[in-house]
């Protein structure tokens, strides 16, 4: 845990006239949101939040007053400390906490870092980049998050199956 600011969601541009905003989200959704009553250190307090039925989300904040006030939060990351999200049961993760993890094998190898952790509809995928990087050929290679190809995780490292290591 930390006081790492985390990005939840992002405005993509105003809503209507009367200052309301569109978001994208990147997190768990509109109830992942709805958990919290500010964001970016309190800068932007919640009033009102709802789905747009298209994936995103509509939402008021007590600052913006009309569609001008909105039209120049487009880009804004939204965004929470580490600390204020919920705590977790075993076995889960928040993507924030893997990115930068040093990655070894089972077998004790040190392979590279946790650069990014995707999901392309499966599972979450870990991107690792490789250390030391090679001169040739790819710099990165990516593992799922399955029980075989991870075996476990700390917050100093995550050590995956030597099978599933990229030489």
């Amino acid at each position: 845990m930390s006081d790492t600011p985390l990005t939840l969601a992002a405005v993509t541009g105003a809503h209507g006239v009367a200052g309301e905003v569109r978001l994208k989200l990147l997190g768990d959704g509109v109830d992942a949101l709805k958990a919290h009553d500010s964001f970016n250190e309190g800068a932007l307090t919640l009033v009102k939040i709802r789905s747009d039925n298209k994936g995103g989300a509509i939402a008021r904040f007590a600052e913006v007053k009309d569609r001008t006030s909105a039209e120049q939060l487009r880009g804004t990351a939204l965004t929470v400390l580490r600390d204020a999200l919920p705590e977790l049961g075993e076995g889960e993760y928040y993507h924030a906490d893997l990115i930068g993890l040093a990655v070894e094998t089972d077998a004790g190898a040190r392979v590279g870092t946790v650069v990014a952790v995707e999901n392309f509809g499966a599972t979450d995928i870990v991107e690792i980049a490789k250390d030391p990087v090679p001169a040739k050929g790819m710099k990165t290679f990516m593992v799922p998050m399955t029980k075989d190809a991870v075996i476990g995780w700390d917050a100093e490292r995550l050590v995956i199956g030597a099978d599933f290591a990229d030489d």
